[in-house]
């Protein structure tokens, strides 16, 4: 087939890779435009137009599609038999749905209608979910809520992150969007409604997600802490200055003999760092990094800090 990817960040470059390997014609990638990156603010080519220029690819990478005539007249030149859409970051316009026999194929990261919008993988983990997976799926001018063509499950270690997962989500949603591709051509796949009902959202991730909050249970705060890797992690406050927790681990209580506490409550014992949370749980901050300072273990924090009895994480009471 002749097709047309639109695509940005390193999840989507697999999917690009396959579709190739499938033997289509990628006649055009569009990613969006290169953005400043780092301290330095270098402008920096996103994963999906290097892996395109790699390919010798035509890439464009326009800021704007709605309203943009010279894009339009580009795409209808091409007349692709599909436009494949995976995390390109855009809102697809009604005239780009409306172009391609086959419609606008979308790979998204997560089992819908569960976790519709912008941060699938990263909600999941954090919700503490077990499984996930990729649905392929028909585009509309709704968020998420076109029909959808084929899924597959994938299973959330309870250890693993949202970086992990993005990476083993990304490698199995390439070759279920060839399939996809596949069955739509011979009749095989079909599109199947979603039932709105059972929707729910995945809303983009803000700084404040990241903020602990200790009336949340450490396994809670533990799945934020993973669901949120790398952005925008986890932090709380230390006597008015910022602590990054970079990495934590919730604790059976009994096995510390600790006590109930009220939540934000830090604990030290043994040069270990445990915090109280809600519902009589503790969580355990093993490597830390107090604003302007350098990470570290929590058991270095500890030699080098002095914590006062009583002390809380988290801001004063109001």
């Amino acid at each position: 087939m002749k097709l047309v990817f639109c695509g940005t960040p390193q999840f989507a470059v697999p999917s690009l890779e396959a579709l190739r390997r499938a033997g289509h014609e990628v006649a055009l990638v569009v990613s969006q435009p290169d953005r400043p990156v780092g301290r330095k603010q270098e402008l920096t080519a996103p994963p999906v137009k290097l892996a395109a220029l790699a390919a010798g690819i035509p890439v464009t990478q326009p800021e704007k599609i709605r309203n943009n005539a010279e894009f339009r007249t580009q795409l209808e030149a091409i007349a692709p038999d599909a436009i494949i859409v995976v995390a390109y970051g855009r809102i697809i316009p009604a005239w780009m749905l409306a172009l391609p026999r086959l419609g606008c194929i979308n790979l998204h990261g997560s089992l819908l209608p569960r976790y519709r919008g912008a941060a699938p993988i990263q909600w999941s983990v954090a919700m503490g979910d077990t499984v996930t997976g990729n649905t392929t799926m028909l585009l509309e001018e709704g968020l998420d809520t076109g029909p959808m063509l084929l899924q597959q499950t994938v299973p959330i270690g309870p250890e693993q992150t949202a970086a992990d997962l993005f990476e083993m989500l990304a490698e199995a949603g390439a070759p279920l969007l060839v399939q996809t591709l596949a069955g739509l051509a011979d009749g095989s796949v079909r599109p199947q409604p979603q039932d709105h009902s059972l929707a729910t959202l995945a809303p983009i991730l803000t700084r404040e997600d990241g903020r602990m909050d200790f009336s949340r249970t450490a396994a809670d705060l533990f799945n934020r802490w993973r669901g949120f890797q790398p952005w925008p992690g986890a932090f709380t406050e230390l006597d008015g200055k910022k602590l990054i927790a970079h990495r934590m681990a919730a604790v059976d209580a009994s096995l510390f003999d600790l006590p109930a506490a009220e939540p934000g409550l830090i604990h030290v014992l043994d040069h270990r760092f445990f915090v109280a949370c809600a519902a009589h749980s503790w969580l355990e901050l093993l490597e830390v990094q107090l604003e302007g300072k350098k990470r570290i273990s929590a058991a270095d924090f500890l030699r080098g800090t002095l914590i006062p009895t009583h002390a809380r994480l988290g801001a004063p009471p109001q």
